[in-house]
């Protein structure tokens, strides 16, 4: 029986390589390819497995012919085709809690950074400046933190949040009043947040959907200062 052959086209741990050999698969590692050069190979693979680099194009999924996977490490899709992935009957699969701590962690250090206006300083001082008046920045305590997305990643965002005494607010289609007592944030209206919050933060995937969700019009109604992640 000939082994199901594997490509992955962006940079992974070495790992990833070795499971999918110890799978009982084929495992090329060839990373940045031009979309022409992908074009070109990826007819010969069954699995594809990609980060954010790749871009899965309607074209490139013509080429595919034995197709049938598409693995993302990580949680958004949207450098993938999906409609023409399902036309070709390619599954599109995701790793949703893959990153997920070291994403909220990541968001906690960007609130931090904004509060404290780190960037600025860092810059000024490594021009051999000291202006201390400048960059004063402001405690998060007390401040109001507003989750746009209150899933995996939001939830344990507003968990972090909680910790450094912040209030928060959330705003998710999704969130029921039940998950947002046990969450120990606030459910709100989209409106409503845009006018409370100190801060916010955006966890949702790129869809037509969720796509410029904090428009012109939006950022009007936030809070002058606001901060946002």
């Amino acid at each position: 029986m000939t082994k199901p052959k594997v490509l992955i086209s962006d940079k992974m741990d070495a790992n990833a390589a070795r499971i999918f050999a110890e799978r009982g698969c084929d495992v090329d590692v060839i990373t940045g390819k031009t979309p022409e050069e992908l074009k070109a190979m990826i007819g010969e693979y069954d699995g594809l497995a990609i980060r954010s680099s790749t871009k899965v194009t309607k074209e490139i999924l013509e080429a595919a012919t034995n197709l049938k996977v598409i693995g993302r490490a990580g949680i958004g899709v949207d450098n993938v085709d999906i409609p023409a992935a399902s036309a070709k009957g390619v599954v599109v699969m995701n790793t949703p809690f893959g990153n997920s701590i070291t994403t909220a962690e990541h968001a906690i250090a960007m609130i931090m950074a904004l509060a404290r206006q780190i960037p600025e300083a860092n810059y000024r001082t490594q021009a051999g400046e000291w202006p201390k008046n400048d960059f004063m920045g402001v405690e998060v305590t007390g401040k109001t933190l507003g989750l746009i997305g209150a899933g995996n990643i939001g939830a344990i965002v507003a968990s972090r949040a909680l910790g450094l005494k912040m209030k928060v607010v959330a705003y998710d289609p999704f969130l029921t009043e039940e998950r947002a007592i046990e969450m120990g944030v606030e459910k709100v209206d989209l409106e409503t947040l845009e006018k409370r919050s100190d801060f916010i933060t955006l966890h949702t995937p790129l869809t037509d959907e969720t796509r410029n969700i904090l428009s012109r019009e939006r950022l009007e109604r936030t809070k002058k200062g606001v901060r946002i992640v």
